[in-house]
């Protein structure tokens, strides 16, 4: 007896626990409510072919290649707290450290990520934002040269023209590398 009341209350208890098949999902009506805006999403390509286009320019020391991707009003900054206002400003740093400077760059093991920040969450600016990694080797006049992985992140206007960058490198290498001034 105690075996059947055992049982019978295992099969009830079973079958209560049995769980329901899963509804099918309904077709969205006029009446449902949009989905939430999510605070950042991923961007179009186009702005990772843009920053491979931006970066070989440099690379092959056409300044005025990589500087057609700016806007008038752009803001370069390194992580080290210098930084320079306006096309102008990033034009001529660019073009002197290009001719006077760095006699080749190269790039490789770039990572690129495109993405649209919707609903800031600190202190990044709305808008489409690409960030990248790349290992970088500069050679210097003079002959010495630096290899180092940096990371640059750009913001687009609404023109689709680069309003801000904000590069991140470890400025150590790049002045061990420099041609020593007499």
């Amino acid at each position: 007896m105690k075996k059947l009341i055992f049982i019978a209350f295992t099969i009830v208890l079973f079958l209560g626990c049995k769980k329901e098949a899963p509804a099918e999902p309904t077709a969205p009506t006029a009446t449902d409510e949009p989905a939430a805006e999510q605070p950042a999403e991923f961007a179009d390509a186009k702005y990772t072919e843009i920053g491979k286009k931006h970066m070989a320019a440099l690379a092959s020391g056409d300044v005025d290649g990589w500087m057609a991707d700016y806007a008038d009003n752009a803001k370069y900054y390194w992580n080290g707290g210098d930084s320079l206002v306006g096309k102008a400003a990033i034009d001529k740093f660019w073009r002197d450290r290009r001719a006077n400077v760095i006699e080749t760059l190269s790039y490789k093991n770039d990572i690129w990520f495109p993405i649209k920040i919707n609903k800031p969450q600190q202190m990044e600016a709305p808008g489409v934002w690409l960030m990248s990694w790349y290992e970088v080797t500069a050679k210097y006049k003079g002959g010495s040269s630096m290899t180092q992985w940096m990371h640059i992140l750009y913001h687009f206007d609404e023109n689709d023209k680069i309003d801000q960058v904000s590069h991140f490198v470890d400025r150590v290498p790049v002045q061990a590398a420099l041609p020593k001034k007499k």
